[in-house]
């Protein structure tokens, strides 16, 4: 992994699988949209200039994983929006409800600006992990591409 990155592409034969990686949950899902972003673009040119807000919610944690990366793609997708920086604010939940509510910047996509890579589809559930140890979570996830 490199240290300055909070997640990495792991072999997969025609999707992007991903690693992210945190000190807690908060932190790793950060670290997951911001690597869905670098699979569409290059993340480190996307000024934070417009803030919006995200909510939502799902049964179980990967439930709230799916929904946290598809409601950034719509987001993405409905206002021609690229974002670099997300502050999850909350995640709470238990048994059978979990929520989180977080602030994200980006700005509009400029085609002279954001190398398009490729497309994100959708996000699938297919070998989704999230694996949660003292002070460390790891995320792993496919994007159909």
């Amino acid at each position: 992994m490199d240290e300055g990155k909070g997640y990495e592409f792991l072999e997969h034969t025609a999707d992007a699988y991903v690693a992210a990686y945190g000190r807690n949950l908060a932190e790793a899902f950060e670290n997951a949209a911001v690597a869905m972003f670098d699979v569409m673009t290059e993340v480190e040119k996307i000024t934070p200039r417009i803030e919006d807000a995200v909510s939502v919610e799902s049964e179980d944690k990967y439930g709230l994983l799916y929904n946290w990366l598809e409601a950034l793609l719509i987001e993405s997708e409905t206002h021609g929006m690229l974002y670099s920086k997300f502050e999850i604010s909350q995640i709470e939940g238990s048994g059978k409800k979990f929520k989180l509510d977080a602030r994200i910047w980006g700005e509009n996509f400029n085609a002279e600006k954001h190398l398009q890579k490729v497309g994100v589809k959708a996000i699938t559930y297919h070998r989704m992990e999230i694996l949660e140890h003292p002070g460390k979570v790891t995320l792993k996830f496919i994007l159909d591409v």
